[in-house]
């Protein structure tokens, strides 16, 4: 009976490095540790991992307060850039050796990890690797949310909380791009002048974000609010929000629950509030995303346009500080983990 599985023609060891988490808590709870490497099924590809992001909801996995849904890795690591190693006998459109990057169904913290083809992209030219691994979560995060759920377009005004994150920076190049004005919401001046270039930046700590985005609109506020703070936010937003405005929530920073919340603003201005997570997604949800980013941003990132801002890498074997790190807040940009391998220069 043939091998349902295609293999390249690399050298692979017996066992691989991959980080676990070994009980909720502290960065220093993150170890690592020789597991098999993985196969992958009918339709997924497997890939030699060279570089991985960090992202919040890892800090969160790491801290046991995100639930995960049944059947993921537990690995953390939402994200990674490689090659193709091996493929299931399902997979079309990747070949043995292509470079790749893709949002995982965990696992990415590791030096091989398997990918669904489905939530798989192509590398495009003069792209390394680091850089391509700060692609998918964040632009799968924001296509999703900002632009399938908020309906933001050219012409509209966005309010961007977090904007000197990986999905901050990331939404406030997509919306530079796209002739949409933007205002976001950061916590320092240095912060502030960081992001400048993209954006009228507001230091939430001096000054109260609602009323300058009314004073910079003429009253009118802003179409869409991409949020990742939720609760302690929700009656400024509101605020802050035009006439038919949206809000998306896509994360509880500042709690799950709102206070003194003026629902006759809400019904006045026929705002509309969502949100969304990506892990909770199907594949089918998370291929038609890949589908829409292919086309829409591929074209963009090849030009050289809207790239990740890298703030800082990581050997893996130092995901412990890359996670002080990321919880010390003081970042701009994406925080990524290298994985080299043992007689494989990176590519």
């Amino acid at each position: 009976m043939n091998n349902p599985i295609q293999f390249s023609d690399a050298h692979l060891p017996e066992s691989m490095t991959e980080i676990s988490i070994t009980h909720p808590g502290k960065p220093e709870v993150l170890v690592p540790h020789q597991a098999a490497i993985p196969v992958p099924a009918a339709d997924e590809l497997l890939i030699q991992v060279f570089a991985a992001g960090v992202n919040r909801p890892d800090i969160m996995q790491r801290q046991g307060i995100y639930p995960m849904p049944a059947g993921v890795n537990p690995v953390p690591g939402l994200e990674i850039a490689g090659l193709v190693i091996a493929k299931g006998v399902n997979v079309s459109g990747f070949s043995l050796g292509d470079r790749v990057c893709g949002l995982t169904n965990g696992g990415g913290y590791a030096e091989f990890c398997v990918l669904p083809a489905s939530q798989a992209l192509p590398i495009p030219k003069g792209i390394t690797f680091i850089q391509a691994a700060a692609i998918p979560e964040t632009f799968f995060t924001v296509w999703a949310n900002l632009f399938e759920i908020g309906k933001a377009k050219a012409g509209d005004r966005v309010l961007i909380h977090g904007g000197s994150s990986g999905i901050g920076t990331t939404a406030l190049m997509l919306c530079k791009e796209f002739g949409i004005e933007s205002f976001a919401t950061v916590g320092s001046a240095e912060k502030c002048h960081s992001i400048a270039h993209l954006t009228y930046p507001i230091n939430y700590r001096e000054q109260d974000f609602a009323t300058v985005v009314l004073q910079q609109t003429q009253q009118q506020g802003v179409d869409v609010i991409l949020d990742i703070v939720g609760g302690s936010y929700f009656a400024q937003n509101l605020h802050a929000l035009a006439r038919d405005g949206r809000l998306v929530i896509i994360g509880f920073m500042g709690g799950i629950t709102a206070k003194d919340v003026n629902l006759q603003e809400l019904v006045l201005k026929r705002a509309i509030v969502t949100g969304s997570t990506m892990r909770a997604r199907t594949r089918t949800e998370k291929a038609k995303i890949t589908k829409a980013l292919l086309k829409h941003v591929w074209p963009l990132l090849a030009a050289g346009k809207c790239l990740p801002m890298i703030h800082a890498a990581f050997s893996l074997s130092d995901v412990v500080k890359a996670h002080e790190m990321m919880e010390a807040g003081d970042h701009v940009g994406k925080i990524i983990l290298t994985v080299p391998h043992k007689d494989v220069p990176n590519p």
